[in-house]
């Protein structure tokens, strides 16, 4: 019992020595120790990326979902734990009527036949659509998520471990200025002691910090994933709509318009037909289907070495790190251990962690 009443009064201590350091540092009556300026940079991209990456989220959100009552329909579903509705989107919901509209007035004539084919259409485009959503929750969005609920709670648990360090150390800064002789003794040894483990923590939020550039390679990786589900989706929904006007376009000509035909001096438009590939390209289920991937996969498997031009410019986060400028050719190879997403690259006498994203691997 009296242990843990000596145990609350240092807490309580403790944290009364906190409260009064950090108010005396507010009001300008006590120094303060100012982090090294490498770990502010990390703090401030780490906040960066944490404010862009949920502002990218939600615009995509909006994208793939115009509707905010869907969207807030499905986060509570998410939240619940339980499976969202299947609903038709609304290209489906106009093919669905379109359809039947044309069934109504009937197959056989020129202008229901033709709302069916409109509405088949229709329905081919909300699939393709549900396709897109769907691949880009997988790809894009959940790893943004990851990051925001994993990597950088972790990051805020830490900094805010730091902050308490700090108030800690400065804290038994001004204790041994203020201690009497025969006090100073003892003073020093707990500035030292804070001095350790405030240094300690400042190192365990440093290499989470530097860890963030793993996040923005494999962010990279996830943005490429988006472009390609996109690219799948515009690449479809042309196609589809390509051979739709192919088809109205063999209905007879008195089904056309008459105003268009009787019209004079009006110049007629034409819409231009483009060549589009019947074969379009489909979305992976996972990062290592491409070309490219197939590539960096060999590299690891084999422990050799490889010559790669380099994409993109690239500032080094951290002393491990090479920096890298685009159009040079390095030399890249793998560790054992090292994380997917990096290679080891070297230019001449100079050696360092290169983000694969950033790299095309050269025959």
């Amino acid at each position: 019992m009296d242990f843990n009443v000596k145990r609350l009064a240092a807490d309580a201590g403790t944290f009364l020595s906190r409260a009064v350091q950090f108010t005396e540092e507010k009001f300008g009556q006590a120094e303060k120790t100012e982090l090294d300026a490498h770990l502010e940079n990390l703090l401030v991209r780490a906040e960066n990326t944490k404010q862009w990456t949920e502002r990218i989220m939600k615009q995509t959100e909006v994208l793939l979902q115009p509707n905010p009552n869907v969207r807030l329909e499905e986060f509570v579903y998410e939240k619940l734990e339980k499976k969202v509705p299947t609903r038709m989107n609304n290209h489906e919901l106009l093919g669905q009527s379109m359809i039947e509209s044309g069934n109504e007035f009937g197959p056989g004539t020129a202008y229901g036949n033709a709302l069916i084919k409109c509405g088949e259409t229709e329905k081919q485009i909300g699939g393709a659509e549900r396709e897109l959503i769907k691949t880009a929750a997988i790809h894009f969005l959940t790893p943004f998520r990851n990051f925001l609920e994993g990597d950088f709670k972790t990051i805020q648990k830490e900094r805010k471990l730091l902050q308490v360090k700090r108030l800690d150390l400065d804290a038994a800064k001004t204790r041994v200025k203020k201690a009497r002789m025969a006090d100073k003794n003892a003073a020093e040894q707990e500035m030292r002691m804070t001095q350790s483990e405030f240094d300690r923590q400042a190192e365990i939020t440093r290499l989470l910090l530097e860890g963030v550039s793993s996040t923005h390679a494999h962010q990279l990786r996830c943005l490429n994933d988006f472009v390609e589900a996109q690219t799948t989706y515009y690449a479809q929904c042309y196609q589809y709509m390509v051979d739709l006007q192919k088809q109205l376009g063999s209905f007879p000509s008195s089904f056309s318009n008459n105003n268009q035909s009787s019209a004079s001096g009006t110049a007629s438009i034409s819409v231009p037909t483009i060549s589009v590939s019947a074969s379009l390209p489909s979305v992976s289920a996972g990062h290592g289907s491409s070309t490219a991937s197939g590539g960096f996969n060999e590299l690891r498997s084999s422990n050799g070495s490889r010559k790669a031009r380099v994409l993109y410019d690239y500032d080094a986060a951290s002393s491990s790190e090479l920096s890298l400028l685009a159009d040079e050719v390095i030399t890249v190879s793998s560790v054992p251990g090292m994380d997917s997403d990096w290679l080891m690259g070297e230019r001449g006498n100079q050696k360092g962690k290169v983000p694969i994203t950033y790299l095309e691997l050269l025959n």
